[in-house]
């Protein structure tokens, strides 16, 4: 090397675009997906011989027996620390829509209160008494 060019930014030419060859043709059907028994017979015969040398999976039953003894004692546990839900009477609602209801009471207690004020104030501003519906009172600073 020579000499050493520093180009500014955007200066390089674009390089030339890559052609593009297809593989397969485009109405070619895909290639059929390879399984284990569309394998090679060489394949088969390896795997045939390394099943033969594997030795096969032996547990222990103590291992398996503390296994067990191990998972109830962490069962009984999780019950002790998480205790379940308290059983519900089957006509009682679950607390879940309790709480829907009571949230729906509210709304519908509200609902009312605002309607029967829009309609003080609608038949007092037709009367012209503007003295029979109480005026709001002016909310102070909270913060």
């Amino acid at each position: 090397m020579r000499s050493v060019r520093v180009l500014a930014v955007g200066a390089a030419p674009d390089p030339r675009p890559a052609v593009q060859t297809q593989a397969t043709a485009p109405d070619a059907p895909p290639a059929p997906v390879k399984t284990r028994e569309m394998a090679s017979p060489g394949f088969h015969q390896a795997l045939a011989a390394h099943q033969a040398v594997a030795p096969p999976r032996r547990t222990d039953p103590s291992i398996a027996q503390a296994v067990e003894r191990q998972t109830a004692a962490m069962r009984a546990l999780s019950l002790q620390a998480f205790p379940g839900p308290e059983p519900v009477a089957d006509d009682a609602p679950a607390p879940i829509e309790q709480a829907r209801i009571e949230r729906r009471r509210q709304t519908d207690v509200s609902h009312a209160a605002a309607v029967r004020r829009a309609r003080a104030e609608r038949a007092a501003r037709e009367a012209g008494t503007a003295a029979a519906v109480p005026q709001p009172t002016t909310l102070g600073r909270t913060a």
